[in-house]
């Protein structure tokens, strides 16, 4: 039933009722935020919304959102980043949400989450109506092997559950075993040919997902949807990206290719007898050519690529064409499921390993500087030896793909806790592909900031532009292009300076190449003792995680869990339940922990989070930015430390009552020139530079718990 939206009670009304619904505060922050998104949705224009923890981000964009459905019709999508969200929406605020307002709204919102097909479990593969994968030929799925229990559990479960999907399975099993009872949209024959199309889970959850008014998906599937000629999500006029500061990487992720002599090898077997020998030969062959040329290669960054490694990927381009021109030839006569489901995956395999070598030969224009792409070798260490060497390509850039093929046709919000840097949302408008205050032709940009900053823009009132609350005043628009849009930062709950302090140990030496120093591991020690454990320790490296591991594990009295000493969900587990225990580990951890209480009073960083300086896609990002007359280092290389070091510090204050100390060992966050913009990215913590101060205020942390008390 389609709902008037002129009878429908106003976004504050059914805010304040979804609040007291769910026995919540209502708070400054949200009320703002919600009057944002649904001004974002009525005009037409994109919205970016930065919301500290503790906002209630998530009823501010949802209630506007199922406002929008019920009283338009048009579905709202919600992209987020991790499994965590996807779950707290579906399963605990959105049915909180439609219980809230059904009376209000007249009817009860519906909901829905669509992952990508690879998600669900595929009927036709799980009754062996599909080929193996060709890289697990030598084992067998029903063997007594730990893969093969695995795969056992897979069949067994698959007779019972009700949605197929990966996620409901506890515990989970390894992707190697998954890969046996799914199938990606590509290798996907299609419902109408499928024996198990009308039963099909993918196919069901696209069917309910289809029906409701909000569908929760994943940042992946977006890029997928904006990527690809088939469709994947529903038809939609708005999406909400919450977690967008990891937009860029995810569609990046999506965008980006791979091709190893295994792999080519692979799609050899995989066309088996469904081409001739010769041609399946042929790409064998090409195959064994690419692993000999990249033995060859120096491993990173190709800025030009060898005559050898050029010979030998287009010799697998060649041969991997041929191969999927003749299965396309004999697909269309293919009536046995089997035989057509054994071709689909070939077809598949061959058209990914053309396409990837294709990129990679092409990849190498004149102008290094102008090159859309980056080609790198991934050569895996010792400790990894059993993976193959592997070419990678990906995009420098992905916001020309995200403005036409996401923000034109739709209303886009964005929104995190993270989102300007440097006190900016230029940096990241930049990487979705928006236009920058200063190339709108709009009163937008630094003029309009000082006012925000209580300075005085009498252009800007005189243009009718509209100032934002918060650091980023950006009121900047081209509605003609679609990408219209203006940023809004509305602040946090939390009394930063009252709550935490950020020490900089300024009197450490800078950090070295060659793994901590025994300085910073003295430092660590001491600052843990105080605390009395509670510790997060945040390392730039996983070889500094175990460095400082197996260096203090024995010294401070405590436990101390390591990443990779476990799953890293149980290991954050174990962390939370323990107050006195600590938990280092590397880039997961920097985004992925919420612990509120006395278990996390302490976060240890032990230096400032750049990428490393052979990092390929960074380094050809910084060259392609100073090529162009800017400052790479500033773009690319601080912009994604200034992101990590936000979220990283971020996990130290998780509810209003949290008390505690962020302790960044590096000391160029002091001292640098872009140490400004660093500080300028984070909350206005207390700051101090002494390790006395710090240390007493851990200490009384770690005393019996005073909720009213101010750690500095």
């Amino acid at each position: 039933m389609l709902v008037v939206a002129s009878d429908l009670p106003q976004v504050d009304v059914l805010l304040k009722a979804a609040v007291a619904g769910i026995g919540g505060t209502q708070r400054s922050g949200q009320v703002a935020m919600a009057d944002a998104v649904q001004k974002a949705i009525s005009e037409r224009e994109h919205l970016a919304v930065q919301a500290g923890t503790g906002t209630g981000k998530s009823l501010a964009y949802l209630v506007p959102a199922v406002r929008h459905a019920l009283g338009d019709g048009g579905m709202v999508v919600i992209s987020t980043a991790t499994i965590a969200l996807q779950r707290q929406l579906i399963e605990r605020d959105l049915p909180r949400l439609s219980e809230a307002l059904s009376e209000l709204l007249g009817r009860e919102p519906v909901f829905a989450i669509l992952k990508g097909r690879r998600n669900y479990l595929c009927l036709n593969k799980v009754h062996g109506n599909a080929p193996d994968e060709p890289d697990d030929a030598l084992f067998d799925p029903k063997s007594v092997s730990a893969i093969g229990r695995q795969v056992t559990r897979l069949h067994e479960w698959a007779a019972t559950t009700s949605s197929g999907d990966r996620d409901e399975l506890v515990p989970g099993v390894e992707d190697r075993a998954w890969r046996q009872v799914s199938v990606n949209a590509r290798e996907c024959i299609g419902a109408q040919k499928c024996p198990f199309g009308s039963r099909c889970f993918a196919e069901q959850a696209r069917d309910t997902a289809g029906e409701a008014d909000i569908v929760v998906t994943n940042h992946a599937l977006l890029a997928i949807d904006a990527m690809e000629n088939f469709i994947v999500l529903p038809e939609h006029d708005v999406v909400v990206i919450d977690e967008a500061h990891d937009l860029v990487d995810r569609v990046t992720s999506v965008a980006a290719g791979e091709l190893s002599a295994s792999g080519v090898d692979a799609a050899a077997r995989r066309c088996g007898r469904l081409v001739g020998d010769d041609l399946s030969g042929r790409l064998r062959d090409a195959a064994q050519g690419l692993e000999l040329a990249l033995a060859d290669t120096e491993a990173g960054r190709l800025d030009v690529i060898s005559d050898q490694v050029e010979v030998a990927l287009a010799s697998v381009r060649d041969a991997a064409a041929a191969c999927a021109a003749d299965l396309r030839v004999k697909s269309g006569t293919e009536e046995d499921t089997d035989r057509l489901v054994a071709t689909r995956a070939a077809t598949v395999a061959v058209d990914e390993v053309t396409e990837n070598a294709a990129r990679m030969v092409g990849a190498f224009a004149d102008d290094i500087a102008a090159r859309p792409e980056v080609v790198w070798l991934d050569r895996p260490g010792r400790e990894d030896s059993a993976r193959p060497d592997t070419l990678r390509v990906a995009p420098l850039q992905v916001g020309g793909l995200l403005a036409d093929r996401l923000f034109r046709p739709r209303t886009v919000v964005l929104t995190s806790a993270t989102l300007t840097l440097g006190g900016s949302f230029e940096p990241l408008a930049r990487q979705w592909g928006l236009p920058l205050a200063d190339l709108a032709g709009t009163a937008g940009g630094a003029a309009e900031r000082r006012e925000a900053a209580g300075g005085t823009n009498s252009a800007a009132e005189s243009s009718g532009a509209e100032r934002s609350s918060g650091a980023d005043g950006s009121g900047w628009a081209d509605g003609a292009t679609g990408l219209g849009w203006r940023g809004l930062d509305v602040g946090s709950p939390f009394d930063h300076r009252r709550s935490a302090i950020l020490y900089v140990a300024r009197h450490l030496p800078p950090p070295g190449r060659d793994g901590l120093s025994a300085s910073y591991l003295t430092e660590m020690r001491e600052l843990i003792l105080a605390a009395g454990g509670r510790t997060l320790g945040l390392f730039s490296s996983m070889r500094a995680a175990r460095q400082a591991t197996e260096a203090l594990r024995d010294d401070i009295g405590v436990p101390l869990l390591c990443q990779g000493d476990d799953s890293t969900g149980l290991l954050v587990t174990k962390f939370a339940e323990d107050e006195e225990t600590c938990l280092f580990g590397t880039l997961s951890l920097w985004q992925g922990v919420d612990v509120p209480g006395r278990s996390l009073q302490l976060v240890v960083i032990d230096r400032i989070p750049f990428p490393r300086p052979d990092d390929p896609l960074a380094s050809a990002r910084q060259r392609a930015v100073a090529a162009r007359g800017g400052n790479g280092f500033m773009t690319v290389a601080a912009a994604q430390a200034a992101l990590l070091l936000a979220q990283g510090t971020g996990r130290l204050l998780r509810t209003i009552e949290d008390r505690g100390v962020i302790a960044v060992l590096d000391p160029r966050l002091a001292t640098a020139r872009y140490s400004g913009f660093l500080r300028a990215s984070l909350p206005p913590y207390w700051n101090t530079y002494d390790p006395q101060i710090v240390r007493s205020a851990l200490r009384r942390l770690a005393s019996p718990p005073d909720s009213a008390a101010s750690v500095t």
